[in-house]
């Protein structure tokens, strides 16, 4: 079977005030779900949070701008919530069955990008996320007799949790409204800035490559994922290569564009395309791709599906 391997732009999930998200469906994109891999977009206005929720698949978050967003996360194995800070750059690792809320607490968009393997998802190729609270809250739909007695809660306390909020997903927050503050110890534990990383191939007025594993971010072990960043100045050319771990390549384009071209193992073309900022794509296992950057810097990030 022929696999379409033609990068595609993400598609409202949700709009609202307080921002947006945006997924790329196994409709649009029958790879995601034959490879096991899934992506999203998050856009938070100034004051946008997104509700506590938890999702199916593991994922690593990278933020493509912003410089004052705010996360709070409960670890699967944690009792506490822990709150960490974001800004253009970083890097966080997003476990399967955390529980976390997004907030931004700057004054110009936070753009956030998801890459994550869905192998074990609802839906393979996409994420499905579970909203604690607000109108498809998942608490809202025990019995308020079960709510009050788990949450210690009277009528009106339950009415109010599970029934005030009318938004799906994003809201603005007034300015009135407060969060806990990120903690520092705990960003520098489990956020990794890999923009402002030393990397490990360097080619003067070219380019860079960064390869980010656990051995240097051990929490983003914690996804079974490794993440790779790609930075080709205007004209240069990533040469073809495949990834030797036998994995799947999931591929963002943050910014610029250029061409990718894709070969098979048969040595027939499986695609030769142009791309710009805000596409992506899929590199099947062992498959070989090249880059090339167009009349600007083309920047792109990747997951492999393997930690090393």
């Amino acid at each position: 079977m022929e696999l379409d391997l033609t990068p595609k732009s993400a598609q409202p999930l949700f709009e609202g005030d307080g921002g947006g998200y945006y997924t790329w469906y196994t409709s649009q994109m029958p790879i995601l779900a034959t490879t096991y891999v899934g992506a999203g977009r998050l856009l938070l206005h100034p004051r946008g949070f997104a509700f506590p929720h938890y999702a199916d698949s593991s994922k690593v978050g990278y933020v493509i701008q912003g410089s004052d967003g705010v996360v709070g996360m409960v670890l699967p194995d944690g009792k506490e919530e822990v709150v960490v800070k974001l800004e253009e750059g970083d890097v966080i690792a997003v476990p399967v069955g955390a529980v976390s809320w997004w907030f931004n607490d700057g004054d110009t968009d936070l753009i956030i990008v998801f890459l994550g393997e869905t192998s074990k998802a609802l839906i393979p190729g996409q994420f499905t996320y579970f909203l604690l609270t607000g109108a498809v809250g998942v608490i809202g739909g025990f019995s308020s007799e079960l709510t009050s007695k788990v949450y210690n809660l009277d009528k009106d306390e339950v009415q109010k949790l599970t029934k005030s909020q009318a938004e799906l997903f994003i809201v603005k927050l007034d300015k009135n409204q407060t969060l806990p503050k990120p903690q520092v110890d705990i960003t520098k534990k489990l956020v990794y800035n890999i923009d402002g990383a030393e990397p490990e191939n360097v080619v003067e007025n070219a380019g860079l490559v960064k390869t980010l594993t656990e051995k240097e971010f051990p929490f983003i072990g914690d996804t079974g994922l490794s993440l790779i960043r790609v930075k080709l100045e205007a004209g240069a050319v990533k040469a073809p290569s495949y990834a030797t771990t036998i994995a799947i390549q999931l591929i963002y384009f943050a910014r610029g564009s250029g061409k990718i071209e894709i070969v098979e193992s048969n040595g027939k073309s499986a695609l030769d395309t142009h791309v710009k900022a805000g596409d992506l794509f899929v590199v099947p296992q062992l498959f070989v791709v090249a880059k090339i950057a167009g009349e600007e810097t083309m920047e792109c990030y990747s997951i492999t599906t393997t930690t090393k």
